[in-house]
């Protein structure tokens, strides 16, 4: 029964470590022939219509790191007409709760918008080609976000007519330096109080049964 504990007290570890993961990066593409749109709600519908439906050239992948992302480079396929949406899902600690900057440079021929939570906190309309560098404003998303601990959702939408280009998502916590997001940046997930309650209950279980069986039986 001892190792019963042991092995349980294990589990438990694990599980509140959420495994070894940290960001959690889904990257969405499918045929659009749409061109820009006029708020961030239309770039989402547009967008989620267009990547829910299958098309050869397009697919989901989950790269380790949301650096040098593009269609070609993750489906090995179509480099025009894309629909893109990206879902990173990542935790904040308490330490970490307060003040963040999130930025993301895009090749988005027909504009694209981005979204925390399911709030829209930006969109751009026009021609987004990064480059690879963020020196021009129009050309990337950046926001700036009071978040809280606990687990959170960074969307991006965008459209791209041709010539698909690398895309990266970065975050910065304070005044501390960029990051970009990847499945090494130790924002593990934050577990949910149902969790913790039901991890606890089940180990209180076993040490109910551990008591009940080292108990000895009284003499006749």
């Amino acid at each position: 029964m001892k190792n019963t504990l042991k092995i349980s007290a294990t589990a438990l570890a694990l599980a509140l470590a959420g495994g070894a993961q940290a960001s959690n990066i889904t990257v969405q593409t499918g045929f659009s022939g749409a061109g820009p749109q006029g708020s961030a709600a239309a770039y989402q519908s547009v967008v989620d219509a267009a990547v829910s439906t299958p098309s050869p050239g397009y697919g989901t992948a989950t790269p380790a790191v949301y650096d040098n992302i593009s269609n070609q480079g993750l489906f090995g396929s179509s480099n025009s007409n894309i629909a893109f949406k990206s879902t990173v899902n990542f935790g904040v600690s308490s330490a970490n709760a307060g003040t963040w900057e999130i930025r993301s440079g895009v090749d988005f021929g027909g504009g694209g918008a981005i979204f925390v939570d399911g709030l829209a906190y930006d969109f751009k309309s026009n021609d987004m080609w990064w480059n690879g560098s963020y020196s021009n404003p129009s050309q990337y998303f950046d926001i700036t976000l009071n978040l809280s601990a606990g687990n959170h959702t960074l969307n991006i939408y965008g459209l791209e007519g041709c010539c698909d280009g690398n895309q990266q998502a970065q975050f910065k916590i304070g005044n501390g330096n960029f990051t970009t997001f990847s499945t090494s940046d130790t924002l593990a997930p934050v577990p949910e109080p149902e969790t913790f309650a039901m991890l606890l209950a089940g180990l209180g279980l076993v040490g109910f049964a551990t008591r009940r069986k080292s108990t000895p039986k009284p003499s006749v």
